[in-house]
């Protein structure tokens, strides 16, 4: 189907198809003419594309001139009658070539026994395949073309779009004859198959246009989108073109226009994709994002890299088209599918009613008349979980009339009472702030989210645009409101049930990132925003303090949970003195659990959920007993030895062997593990013995626990570069180190635990496995000589192509009389190895690790010492290991 006004008027001057017939009449063999003519035309159309011709002359062109060299081939060849022809069918048919769009090709035959054609078919296949075209091809008589479509829709989709080549087209319309809606597949069955099928093929990416790399054909919103709504209105009004469906009445010049608009755009893209990668490409990958970006002539700026700006504009298509797409199918449900049925129509008040289950205005002239109307529309369907959604012609209304939402509307009193009431509404708010965005409410009503849509962060850790995480994360906070959600997410299920008010969490979730892409900390820029939100929207001063301390803070616990020590009373004080009271902290945890979740799905572990319960559970702790009243450290250890110790002695353990091996182990020991870790660990140990071997002992979390890590315990001889021939003996088992405490005894030997999962970012709980991994890091650690090779080999793992700076930050942590290093640097293989051979290498020792990987890059923090045991201090030092990491990984 064509699209809009656009008249297509092949240029003839692009190839001379008279010259190329008087060189094919003259040379020997037909292949070398038809190959180049194919690699000219090719060559030319790629130059008027990067001279900025008309991608819909290009699209069209080649397939025009396709149209002619298939001729021409196809007159080569001796056919025994005229009972064949050529047609063009798919995208081919449509007319649309992009530069390796497959050339789908139907050789239609009158009647089934192909006997006589079989030579010259073969002839001819061949032939195309000698010449270089990427043809998908198939031979079928008029009963088969029957047969096969009626049984497959995609066949009769692609057959739908039809063009005689060669031969007679009196056998084209004789197969259109017996493939038409009164024959087979009539319309309301052919829209029912296609929208299953198109769900399907948005389900496969999360129904969200908002993808990393997305494809320009398949994801929401792209190409299979806009044909879909040309296959149905052409088997429903046996159109050709999509002004037609505007003659009908189903679209308007504006809605044509985003269509029109929209496929221009996919078609530049599509286009560049193929010409760059030499292939049938559709797949919008980074490395194709940056070139397209600065072939379109985007230009990086202080703000905005140049492929996030490309990258906003491809969203911003893909939405509306998106929109569009649900708009228009939902119109031809109302009609096709339910056309015939007596919906019931019931009252909601003066202004609303439904229809068949879909809300709609009761006046065309309501918006205009009353734009509160707009607000009042979603406040109903978040008070009426029953209605299904809003009507197609409600929609057309809104999209109509949304340009009433200005500074004036805003300002409004009744229009911010009736979003206040949204926000308040006991239902499922986050869906109707989806609604709100995918009609385009949401973006007007608070320009400060609409800022954000379609704003991409270029990584592999944000995979989707501000305004689509912040959406999903608002969908997972309503989520931790389900009973079912428990088993994933026992800490905020059991929050959300005690949260005062649901409404402040969905406005600090609608706020959290929409100071990104502005400059400075976006956390602070959005905290001043929705103060001044807040404010308007007459919210209380309590209220206003805690959703905008919430937004400041949103980053603060999983920071903290990752890269500082929670072992440590003094860490949990310290965020203790951050978060204040039990409120700020069970809103701070459900906003971050949500917020983990909605960055990117690969984060959310068990081990990153046990850091997050612990925190939760020991900064309460501290709550309650007041920050006035910080445990005493010597009452700490005294308490857990006391306690450990009666466990050890219950199930039989000499007092005098604990108190012998624990004389040597310190203080810190007793602070950094909980009474069951101890026992477990002084247990092993004395149960060792004196062998020669290292004791490893490992521990899967019990199978009640859906959250923790795998915990490895390490006790052998302290010799260098023991941490990096570990990381390296772990890669080898496939496993990722998600957490180290490294510990020194009095007497030289380690305490060292980590704690660990597998590829899938699950513990390893089968005691076959958990035996393999042991026996193989005993293996592999029993000898220091062979550390330096142990290091060396290592597991690779999938690079990522990302230009990942290496940074390190060195401060002090006087209160452990330590050092913090935080290393920021490209996931790569054997990366903690290599980190342990440049301790080794200048005189470091490791007490502790916090190891975090996101995306296409690593954050890890070390907390290290001189071999003597104090903070590394000395400038010189600390340039000279910055220097060294930075050669090391950065490469």
């Amino acid at each position: 189907m064509l699209l809009h006004h656009h008249r297509f008027e092949p240029d003839t001057t692009l190839y001379d198809l008279d010259a190329f017939r008087t060189e094919l009449a003259g040379s020997r063999s037909p292949v070398a003419p038809f190959k180049t003519a194919l690699r000219e035309l090719q060559a030319r159309l790629d130059e008027k594309f990067r001279a900025g011709a008309d991608i819909r002359d290009l699209v069209r062109g080649r397939a025009w001139y396709l149209d002619q060299l298939l001729a021409i081939a196809w007159a080569q060849h001796e056919w025994p009658d005229d009972g064949i022809a050529l047609v063009a069918v798919g995208g081919y048919g449509r007319g649309e070539l992009h530069p390796h769009s497959d050339i789908d090709l139907l050789l239609l035959l009158e009647h089934d026994d192909d006997t006589a054609y079989r030579e010259p078919l073969t002839a001819f296949i061949t032939f195309l395949w000698d010449i270089g075209l990427e043809i998908g091809h198939s031979v079928r008589s008029l009963s088969d073309c029957e047969r096969e479509a009626e049984a497959d829709v995609t066949v009769i989709t692609n057959l739908l779009e039809s063009r005689l080549i060669a031969g007679p087209e009196s056998l084209r319309k004789a197969m259109r004859e017996r493939l038409s809606a009164e024959q087979i597949w009539p319309a309301d069955r052919f829209f029912e198959a296609k929208w299953q099928e198109q769900i399907s093929r948005h389900y496969r990416y999360n129904n969200s246009e908002y993808h990393l790399e997305p494809n320009l054909k398949s994801s929401p919103g792209g190409l299979r989108d806009i044909q879909m709504i040309g296959w149905v209105a052409k088997r429903h009004f046996g159109t050709e073109h999509y002004t037609d469906i505007v003659a009908n009445g189903f679209m308007n010049d504006a809605e044509l226009r985003i269509l029109s608009q929209g496929q221009a755009f996919l078609w530049q893209v599509r286009y560049a994709l193929h010409m760059l990668t030499d292939r049938a490409e559709d797949r919008l990958l980074f490395d194709h994002q940056r070139t397209i970006a600065e072939m379109f002539g985007f230009r990086d700026t202080p703000e905005r890299l140049a492929v996030e700006q490309f990258m906003k504009r491809y969203y911003r298509h893909v939405t509306a088209l998106a929109g569009l797409n649900d708009m228009l199918l939902q119109h031809f449900d109302e009609v096709i599918l339910r056309g015939k049925e007596a919906l019931t129509t019931v009252k909601l008040n003066e202004r609303f009613e439904t229809k068949g289950g879909y809300i709609q205005v009761r006046s065309r002239s309501l918006f205009r008349e009353r734009p509160a109307a707009m607000l009042e529309l979603f406040l109903l369907m978040a008070k009426h979980p029953e209605i299904e959604g809003v009507r197609a012609d409600t929609i057309r209304l809104i999209r109509d009339h949304r340009h009433q939402i200005d500074d004036h509307y805003r300002e409004d009193p009744r229009h911010q009472r009736l979003f206040m009431a949204i926000m308040r509404a006991p239902g499922n708010v986050p869906r109707q702030l989806r609604r709100m965005n995918r009609y385009g409410i949401l973006g007007k009503y608070l320009p400060e989210f609409g800022r954000a849509v379609g704003l991409m962060q270029h990584d592999l850790f944000h995979i989707y645009t501000v305004d689509a995480h912040t959406l999903l994360l608002l969908k997972f906070l309503h989520n931790f409101r389900k009973p079912e959600a428990k088993g994933d997410f026992p800490v905020a299920v059991a929050l959300m049930q005690q949260l005062p008010k649901l409404d402040l969490l969905w406005i600090a979730g609608l706020f959290h990132d929409v100071g990104k892409g502005r400059g400075g900390d976006h956390s602070e820029i959005g905290a001043r925003d929705v103060e001044q939100f807040c404010q308007r929207h007459h919210v209380s001063p309590h209220d206003i303090n805690l959703v905008s301390w919430l937004v400041e803070h949103h980053l603060l616990m999983s920071m903290t949970a990752q890269k500082r020590d929670i072992s440590d009373p003094d860490v949990i004080r310290d965020f203790a003195l951050v978060v204040r009271n039990e409120t700020r902290l069970d809103y701070l945890y459900v906003l971050t659990v949500a917020d983990i979740n909605a960055t990117n799905p690969t984060l959310w572990n068990g081990w990153r959920a046990s850091l997050l319960r612990q925190l939760h559970a020991e900064t309460k702790r501290a709550l309650r007993r007041g920050l006035n009243n910080p445990p005493d450290r010597d009452d700490w250890v005294r308490e857990t030895r006391t306690e450990a110790r009666s466990l050890l002695q219950t199930i039989g353990v000499n007092r005098e062997q604990i108190d012998h091996l624990w004389e040597s182990l310190g203080e810190d020991y007793f602070l950094q593990y909980a009474p069951s870790e101890i026992v477990w660990q002084t247990q092993g140990i004395l149960n060792h013995n004196q062998s020669p071997l290292p004791l490893v002992l490992i521990s899967a979390p019990t199978a009640d626990m859906s959250e923790g890590g795998t915990k490895v315990f390490i006790h052998t001889r302290s010799v260098d570069d023991l941490f990096a021939a570990t990381a390296a003996a772990m890669e080898q088992l496939g496993l990722s180190i998600h957490d180290a405490r490294i510990a020194t005894s009095h007497n030289d030997w380690t305490l060292n635990t980590f704690i660990v999962l597998d590829s899938h970012g699950q513990p390893i709980r089968d005691p076959g496995h958990i035996e393999e991994m042991r026996q193989h890091l005993v293996e592999e650690l029993d000898d220091p000589d062979d550390y330096p090779d142990i290091v060396t080999r290592h597991t690779p793992r999938q690079l990522k192509h990302f230009k990942v700076p290496t940074e390190v930050l060195i401060e002090q942590d006087p209160a452990n009389e330590r050092t913090l290093l935080e290393l920021t640097a490209p996931d790569r293989p054997g990366l903690l190895a290599r980190v342990g051979r440049i301790f080794m290498e200048q005189d470091i020792s490791l007490s502790a690790a916090k190891i975090a990987t996101l995306g296409e890059r690593v954050e890890d923090v070390f907390f290290i010492t001189t071999k003597a045991g104090e903070p590394l201090t000395d400038p010189e030092r600390q340039q000279q290991l910055r220097e060294r990491l930075i050669e090391v990984l950065g490469v």
